[in-house]
């Protein structure tokens, strides 16, 4: 796991924050998806309820691609070191946004617009991958030691305001353009907006410093030739804790929050335009929960606030999924909020729990076998999963059952995970 002589020194702020921002990127591309899911299935897919399944499982698709994006990218910032890592994902997630912007829709050509569109997300998801673990680890590795909590948590609340972005512009675009504008070019805008921004980080991105840590394992001759079976042959504990913990996180995350649109259109009987602005509502919650339980954890230590909200992940979301499917607009609302909540908690203290999970060398490559396959299965698949078993047993507390569900799994881990906050002097 992290120690303490891990760095030389932190590495200056502005490097920090352009890092930090990155992860705007990400969480803007995917969380765009799902919160323009009911577009895009009309656009792409041919609509009806299909058409939305069909787009769900191509995001669940995309993100098998992440592990395997995961492993390169994170070969390369093991290898190579974190900055060119992180240079050439966002690189490829800007050609792929720009391609998805410009694809014909299925009025067009019909069910191969579909097929492209599946595509370019799984050369997306490859792409993503190597993001927010990147992120993560060269926020831990460059902060001040006693502040590593809060500056790490600042990835999770920078992605939400990618999420803020992705559903106010989805909420916007729906809106103000008219339904037939909308599925022929009014669509494309937010994408055309994502390219952009994906652009502008990989321009800030070549002013960053080196992490301090690769550089140390470059004086010290510690730089691993071969990160993958280093990581298999020092990092096997550290990658099965860091499974358990982005398991929580990433089912809190894409059913408490990013499929939450979905059911309140197609299950809570709210219009495609309320439920993103809902969904607005619950990602300046986030925004505003994350620095908190990233300061918590710098002084508590990371285990007692993952515990605690694990317990609360195993309490709360069923209820909430019924209130939002049934409830009155402010019940549904509050219900809303409360499973944002949680998830932004669990992201904020996860990103610096997972990634200490592992020394600096192979420290990529362990995020990438345990956090990054734990998302692509809790994350990527679970919103289908949660509006098939919907839509099959007429239940709306589904979703929220299995996050409790879980939640019940990763605590006994919890409970026996070391306490990997620097000892304070």
């Amino acid at each position: 796991m992290v120690t303490h002589n891990e760095r030389h020194r932190p590495v200056a702020n502005g490097s920090l924050a352009i890092a930090a921002f990155s992860t705007v990127v990400e969480w803007y591309d995917f969380t765009l998806y799902l919160y323009f899911a009911t577009v895009l299935s009309r656009v792409m897919f041919g609509g009806g309820e299909q058409g939305l399944l069909t787009a769900l499982a191509s995001f669940a698709l995309a993100y098998l691609l992440r592990p395997l994006g995961a492993l390169f990218f994170g070969h390369v910032g093991d290898r190579y070191g974190r900055r060119r890592s992180l240079l050439l994902s966002v690189a490829l997630m800007t050609a792929a946004m720009l391609a998805m912007a410009l694809l014909p829709t299925h009025a067009q050509v019909g069910p191969s617009a579909g097929l492209l569109m599946v595509a370019l997300r799984c050369v997306m998801g490859f792409a993503v991958g190597g993001e927010y673990t990147g992120v993560v680890a060269y926020l831990l590795e460059g902060a001040p030691v006693h502040r590593r909590g809060f500056v790490t948590s600042l990835a999770a609340a920078a992605s939400e305001v990618g999420g803020l972005l992705a559903v106010f512009l989805s909420a916007l675009t729906v809106s103000l353009i008219p339904a037939g504008a909308l599925e022929t070019w009014g669509w494309r805008l937010p994408f055309l907006f994502g390219a952009a921004l994906a652009g502008g980080v990989w321009a800030l991105r070549t002013t960053v410093a080196e992490s301090p840590e690769f550089e140390r394992q470059q004086a010290a001759g510690t730089v691993p030739s071969e990160p993958l079976s280093h990581a298999l042959r020092y990092h096997r504990a550290g990658i099965l804790r860091g499974f358990a913990i982005s398991a929580l996180g990433s089912i809190t995350y894409y059913v408490g929050i990013s499929y939450v649109p979905a059911f309140l259109t197609s299950i809570g009987s709210r219009s495609e335009t309320t439920s993103l602005w809902w969904s607005t509502a619950a990602a300046v919650a986030v925004i505003a929960v994350t620095p908190f339980v990233g300061i918590a954890a710098d002084r508590f230590g990371r285990k007692p606030p993952l515990l605690v909200l694990a317990c609360l992940s195993a309490l709360l979301p069923g209820t909430m999924f019924w209130l939002m499917a049934g409830g009155s607009p402010v019940l549904a609302l509050g219900g809303t909020l409360v499973l944002a909540c949680l998830a932004g908690g669990v992201s904020a203290v996860g990103a610096v729990a997972t990634a200490e999970q592992f020394t600096g060398e192979g420290r990529l490559t362990g995020l990438a076998l345990g956090a990054t396959v734990s998302t692509a299965i809790f994350g990527g698949l679970t919103p289908y999963v949660a509006q098939r078993l919907s839509a099959a047993s007429g239940w709306p507390s589904a979703p929220g059952l299995m996050i409790a569900v879980v939640a019940v799994c990763v605590l006994p881990v919890l409970w026996r995970l070391p306490e990997t906050r620097p000892e304070r002097r």
